[in-house]
């Protein structure tokens, strides 16, 4: 399977900056090379972004003041928007996500010893599984990297803030 391409156009947000969830750790790189900086800094801003689950430059503290403003004028950490959630009495946590104009789920699944997280990584389903509320939208498109890692990081974040749940991720791995 070949790696979709990054381009501005598909990792760019509203405002022109680029989101650093949708670049993988060669993107990142790379996009540090672009900025003049040593390669290096990537694995320091992914390490803030997925093991301390950061989205401020600015708490990156491992990282000179110059490079975090520059940061600031050229990326963002941005996991989609979460719009709607359901708790179930069982510790079950249902949140709809927000992905362009349209929505997806993700389901935080507690257990005694673990929990288990289900993220979509499409909008729609061509399966047309009877049962799934997902298969009856149709298929409509792959979900970008932040649309698809983003709920874990909002999942991360909602349950270290609520302690709902004492297997809540203190990272991602």
């Amino acid at each position: 399977m070949s790696e979709q391409l990054v381009t501005p156009e598909n990792v760019t947000t509203k405002d022109g900056k680029i989101n650093l969830l949708d670049l993988n750790r060669q993107q990142m790189r790379e996009f540090f090379k672009d900025l003049g900086e040593k390669p290096f800094r990537a694995d320091q801003v992914m390490k803030w972004m997925y093991h301390y689950c950061c989205d401020n430059f600015d708490e990156m503290t491992d990282i000179n003041k110059v490079l975090r403003g520059k940061l600031k004028e050229v990326a963002e950490i941005r996991a989609p928007e979460v719009v709607e959630e359901q708790r179930s009495s069982d510790g079950t946590i249902k949140w709809a996500i927000a992905v362009g104009d349209q929505r997806v789920e993700t389901v935080y699944i507690p257990e005694d010893d673990r929990a288990t997280l289900c993220v979509s990584s499409q909008v729609g389903c061509a399966l047309e599984c009877k049962f799934c509320s997902t298969a009856q939208q149709g298929f409509n498109r792959n979900l970008r990297v932040s649309e698809i890692i983003g709920p874990g990081v909002a999942c991360g974040e909602n349950c270290r803030r609520s302690k709902s749940h004492r297997s809540a991720p203190k990272s991602l791995t």
